[in-house]
């Protein structure tokens, strides 16, 4: 048998990681049947943020809550497992992370086809929340991979974890570019030419699938040493 290299965890680790699980699974679930509740946001160049806005729009709310939620659950879950600095780091961001997407559930954003002079205060502070949290889950996501991957007892996961923390940034990436160059040729508005929706969702299941494949080790983990 291998040598278990990280420190074991307490009940409420595990309990943890089942609401981490569990939260990115409903924030998922959420995020496609709004694809059928509201089909008049075109999932090409519409972002998910705006399933939030009018009727059934507290689905969209309850999915980033969720995901929020799944992020807090989540430090709590690997807490004993972290042991260096980037992770530390990590975890940090991981917090301000769901903060920042608590904050965009709260405050929702104004359509992306509104001209400056229509933009609301909520619809602003649902950007800058976005702002913060996008980048801020990426990077915690890189960060406590690699911190976990190189303990013994995070090995059987070790691949998993290296390409959905990837496929965060990737995604990110892509969608920032698809911005970059369409966004421009469409004179600064957003529109069908602009297919940002694609690869917003892409992010939104990235995240997910990173926060189930975390928490689900971090369970399986405590579930043998109980």
């Amino acid at each position: 048998m291998q040598a278990v290299t990280t420190k074991p965890g307490t009940p409420i680790s595990q309990t943890a990681a089942r609401f981490s699980w569990a939260a990115a699974v409903l924030s998922l679930i959420l995020l496609a049947a709004l694809h059928f509740l509201k089909p008049e946001f075109d999932p090409s160049w519409r972002m998910v943020s705006e399933y939030a806005i009018g009727r059934n729009g507290w689905v969209m709310d309850i999915a980033f809550l969720s995901l929020s939620v799944s992020c807090v659950a989540l430090f709590v879950a690997i807490r004993p497992q972290i042991r260096t600095t980037g992770g530390y780091i990590g975890q940090t961001l991981l917090l301000i992370s769901a903060a920042a997407i608590a904050t965009a559930a709260f405050f929702t954003i104004d359509p992306i086809t509104a001209s400056k002079d229509a933009l609301t205060t909520h619809g602003n502070l649902h950007g800058l929340a976005s702002m913060i949290g996008n980048p801020g889950l990426t990077i915690a996501a890189i960060l406590i991979s690699r911190s976990l991957i190189p303990e013994q007892s995070w090995s059987p996961s070790r691949r998993l974890l290296l390409w959905t923390s990837n496929l965060i940034w990737i995604c990110l990436l892509l969608m920032l570019l698809t911005l970059a160059v369409t966004l421009p040729q469409s004179g600064g508005k957003f529109g069908p030419n602009v297919l940002i929706g694609w690869p917003n969702r892409l992010l939104m299941v990235a995240y997910c699938t990173w926060l189930m494949s975390v928490a689900w080790h971090a369970l399986k983990l405590y579930s043998q040493r109980s």
